[in-house]
């Protein structure tokens, strides 16, 4: 069977705060290796191989990520097959109807691997066999979910308890039930049991089944799915999903609306090593700690600590940790995390603590990033501001004016290409141009190389707000 791989790309991952926020979470973040959780999940879903053949495949995303989805994908040499843009998140199980929907309209026998973009699956191989395992029982009309073998017993993850005892040939088996996240005790109780697996929410099916599924378990979900994609609409390369209909969609998880209903499911047992990488102490586990239990990334030192994670995801910061012992301190520019390993899965109350007192460093990552390249705020004062700003080869900046504010650009990598009003040149590295108050301007990069300039604004108000667009050709608002 050839498989169309669809890769679920939202969320904000609060429990790996700071790294990930709300504007840029943790799938597009390097956390385990060099690619991000998102590019290493497109690589291990889209590989033909000898086991499998898939498709190029589906992304569902946001429209704020659609343009951080292009990019980490042509990073690492995908074109998708097709990027679908949700207008608000439901959930997942709108979100899987649609690329069903949008998958059988094309092809009526379509194979759909639906899997989230964050998870860390080392063995490669190990994976695609177990796929391989699960089509018979596709053929069968049967909709798969994939099991891990728990390492632990673990209270931050959902269970699915097998109606008997996996074999040790990998070989599908029944599911009796969906197992919500437990408490410490039943957790060490289902580890002891053998017959109950992590739900690592990763599911095989054809798109024909499915439907049927939600025909007969959610069927409401069935007429505002079908009609966002009925009027949706392309947009650069991109699919947006009708709003309206849309948000009349329940808000409801794949698990809830369809899964925990279903008979006819099984379970291929997975035993190779997984993560979702839910709190930092799974970055920690996952990172391989040495002797001593201590993990340190970036420009991080420990001496006599124990079982202790240090990040430094700065390149002007360096973490120093002294004697710790359980202890994980995570810090960016704008913000630092420290905190008891065990409390972990608390992280995520922070996060609503910054939310409560207006903290940017809540949702805002400090690095903006746009269909164009990226800007982050060096120095912000009562009417200036400092950015460092990098423009992709290639890219162009929106034609534009401000109503409150002039800026100074210094270029210190590569060449810009500088509009300001009726004038146009190239200002080179170590050169620098005045843009005043009110002039339509653009930056582009007519390199081949990134670049970087430095943009010093000063004026009454700084905010991103204070943008007159004329000419964008991201088709922005």
């Amino acid at each position: 069977m050839q498989i169309t791989p669809v890769l679920l790309c939202g969320g904000s991952g609060t429990r790996l705060w700071p790294l990930s926020r709300k504007s840029y979470p943790k799938q597009f973040v390097s956390l385990i290796g060099d690619n991000t959780l998102f590019q290493s999940s497109a690589l291990r879903l889209s590989a033909d191989n000898d086991q499998l053949q898939c498709t190029a495949p589906m992304v569902l995303t946001n429209s704020d990520f659609r343009f951080i989805v292009t990019e980490q994908l042509q990073a690492v040499g995908i074109d998708p097959g097709a990027i679908l843009i949700e207008p608000e998140g439901r959930n997942t199980a709108p979100a899987v109807l649609a690329a069903a929907l949008h998958a059988h309209a094309e092809n009526k026998d379509a194979v759909l691997l639906v899997a989230p973009s964050d998870h860390v699956v080392p063995d490669v191989a190990a994976f695609h066999a177990a796929v391989a395992q699960g089509l018979d029982a596709v053929a069968q009309g049967q909709l798969v979910t994939f099991g891990i073998t728990p390492t632990h017993s673990e209270t931050a993850y959902g269970y699915l308890e097998l109606a008997e005892q996996p074999g040790t040939d990998g070989a599908t088996v029944p599911l009796k039930q969906f197992v919500e996240k437990p408490d410490a005790e039943r957790a060490a109780q289902m580890l002891a049991a053998g017959n109950f697996k992590w739900n690592a929410g990763i599911f095989l099916f054809r798109a024909t089944d499915i439907i049927a599924a939600f025909e007969k378990h959610a069927p409401t979900l069935l007429e505002p799915v079908q009609k966002a994609l009925d009027v949706a609409k392309p947009d650069l390369g991109f699919l947006r999903l009708a709003a309206e209909p849309w948000s009349k969609a329940e808000d409801i998880s794949i698990d809830y609306a369809v899964m925990e209903k279903a008979d006819n499911l099984a379970v291929v047992p997975f035993d190779a090593a997984w993560s979702d990488l839910g709190g930092w102490d799974a970055v920690w586990r996952e990172s391989g700690p040495d002797a001593d239990g201590v993990v340190t990334t970036g420009d991080a030192t420990a001496i006599d600590c124990h079982d202790t994670l240090l990040r430094s995801d700065s390149d002007r910061l360096e973490v120093v940790g002294i004697g710790l012992n359980n202890i994980m301190a995570v810090a960016m520019n704008d913000a630092v995390l420290v905190a008891d390993k065990s409390r972990a899965q608390d992280v995520k109350k922070a996060v609503s603590a910054l939310k409560a007192k207006g903290s940017a460093q809540a949702t805002q990552f400090p690095k903006d990033h746009r269909p164009w390249g990226w800007f982050e705020s060096l120095v912000v004062g009562d009417r200036f501001q400092v950015k460092r700003i990098l423009v992709h080869p290639g890219a162009s900046l929106s034609l534009q004016s401000h109503v409150h504010r002039s800026e100074h650009w210094i270029v210190v990598e590569g060449t810009a290409k500088v509009t300001i009003d009726d004038d146009v040149k190239l200002v080179t590295e170590n050169q620098s141009v005045y843009v005043p108050l009110g002039s339509v301007h653009r930056m582009e990069n007519p390199g081949k190389v990134p670049m970087v300039l430095i943009e010093v604004q000063t004026g009454a108000y700084v905010g991103e707000d204070d943008i007159i667009r004329y000419e964008d050709v991201y088709a922005r608002d």
